[in-house]
């Protein structure tokens, strides 16, 4: 065995392996900023979105940053935090986040209500783990779509919102077929924060 020759791609090995080290730690560093100006501003066209505030979809991070602080504010109410904008057509929008346990993992979104604080003006379920087809629906325009002009609170004052198949009241919205846990998982978070919004949380 030729001790010399194996001692030589032993280091060499290594210094090639610090070298690749070094080159891929030097781009995460060079694109650490450019990663966090994206993640924030799709953190901030998801607001825009639920609050129905224009904005080009082809608008780089900057612009997006500045349509939203332009047109939105941020309120704390209680222990809830809220993204306000003067809608001209809806009138005042308060729009707060929510998270909680899906079927596969985590699931985020955004609740934004109209200004008597029980109307829905939009829902929208932006971050999630769900089966695509199935349980991840959820992000679909259509199953988001009916939340809007949905009450936090049924006929009888109670609050919280129903997925039902069928769904004909006005807290109730259709559940998907095929995803009945995803659905429950669903209507557990989202009711957890209407308890904290009607219980006064969401009023200033």
């Amino acid at each position: 065995m030729d001790t010399k020759r194996s001692t030589y791609s032993i280091f060499y090995a290594a210094a090639l392996g610090l070298v690749c080290a070094l080159a891929l730690t030097a781009v995460d560093r060079a694109t650490e900023e450019r990663k966090a100006a994206n993640a924030q501003a799709e953190e901030v066209r998801n607001i825009l979105t639920v609050l129905g505030v224009p904005f080009d979809a082809g608008d780089s991070a900057a612009g997006l940053l500045e349509t939203y602080g332009t047109a939105v504010t941020e309120e704390e109410r209680g222990d809830s935090s809220f993204y306000v904008y003067d809608n001209p057509d809806a009138g005042v929008l308060s729009a707060t986040r929510f998270e909680g346990p899906g079927l596969w993992g985590p699931v985020e979104g955004l609740i934004c209500l109209e200004e008597d604080m029980r109307t829905i003006y939009a829902v929208s379920f932006y971050r999630h783990e769900e089966t695509p087809g199935l349980g991840g629906e959820i992000s679909s325009d259509w199953f988001q779509g009916q939340f809007r002009g949905k009450s936090i609170v049924d006929e009888s004052g109670v609050p919280g919102i129903s997925v039902v198949g069928g769904a004909d009241g006005i807290s109730e919205v259709d559940a998907i077929t095929g995803a009945t846990m995803t659905g429950d998982k669903v209507e557990e978070m989202l009711n957890g924060l209407i308890e904290e919004l009607v219980g006064g949380g969401g009023h200033g």
